[in-house]
């Protein structure tokens, strides 16, 4: 069974999850901080909010539902939730990166169990999740929930011409079994999305597409929670949500700023950056 945690226990736990990321690429002195931070919110709804279905004592369950990371630099944050389930131990932690390590720069499914894919090429992870959901509905018996798929992708990643053919693709063939996430904190390693190559009106673009499409805040599991329970029981096409994101949200000299995507803080930055942190779990633990 999956784990069902309150809205507080959630925002508690994503917390803890933006401090192993710093704690991670700190000690491994590169990674991508940035992108790991603004969808940490994302994964911690799907994990701890009872909306995903997968077995916590087994991330091999062969029920479960799959969750594909395409914008796979973020490795880190989803081995900082691997971390808070016990399938990534204490002292792995700083091994990030390291030759022969379980935790890669970029996912290994070959390396650590839980990873479904082996992304961070960056544009694939769509398509592939678009074809374990068709595969999963010709699969489920009659009357049986299907497998659901859910999909993290970048914004800066929509830029990859495959990612619009897995866009056409999955309502063509009716997929309300997927659930795509678009991280949209509007920044790429070569600066504003919107400048480098903008997605324009992208709800208007995924709606054209046939998608069917909710737009929210990606840091308020609350909304998270309502917008995937709302994509679970709508069966007429897939779902994308666009989550508004803040790149390095949580660690103020990160925020919104572009260098951060692919750079590891020093020491000085790494105390700072916990210390942020650290105030914002106070705040949390206040509002309880």
């Amino acid at each position: 069974m999956s784990i069902t945690k309150t809205t507080h226990e959630a925002r508690l736990i994503a917390n803890s999850m933006r401090h192993d990321i710093i704690t991670m690429v700190s000690k491994a002195k590169s990674g991508h901080p940035g992108g790991s931070l603004s969808c940490t919110d994302i994964l911690a709804t799907l994990f701890f909010t009872g909306v995903m279905s997968y077995d916590e004592n087994d991330p091999s369950s062969p029920e479960r539902d799959l969750l594909i990371i395409s914008k796979g630099h973020a490795a880190p944050a989803l081995y900082a939730a691997f971390h808070q389930l016990g399938w990534v131990r204490d002292d792995e932690l700083g091994t990030l990166r390291q030759l022969g390590t379980r935790l890669q720069g970029h996912p290994d499914r070959n390396a650590l169990p839980g990873v479904e894919v082996c992304s961070g090429s960056l544009g694939q992870g769509l398509s592939i999740a678009a074809g374990a959901a068709l595969g999963f509905l010709a699969d489920a018996p009659e009357g049986v929930r299907p497998r659901h798929v859910f999909c993290v992708c970048g914004d800066g990643e929509m830029q990859e011409g495959s990612n619009w053919e897995a866009l056409m693709f999955a309502p063509n063939h009716g997929l309300s079994n997927l659930t795509m996430f678009l991280d949209l904190n509007n920044l790429q390693i070569d600066g504003d999305v919107r400048k480098v190559n903008s997605l324009g009106d992208v709800d208007a673009k995924l709606a054209a597409f046939g998608w069917h499409v909710i737009h929210t805040d990606g840091h308020d599991i609350e909304r998270l929670h309502a917008a995937v329970e709302d994509a679970l029981a709508f069966s007429a096409a897939p779902t994308a949500i666009v989550c508004d994101t803040v790149k390095g949200k949580g660690v103020s000299f990160m925020e919104n700023e572009a260098g951060w995507h692919g750079k590891a803080p020093n020491e000085e930055e790494t105390a700072l950056a916990l210390a942020d942190l650290d105030a914002e779990r106070v705040q949390i633990e206040k509002e309880a």
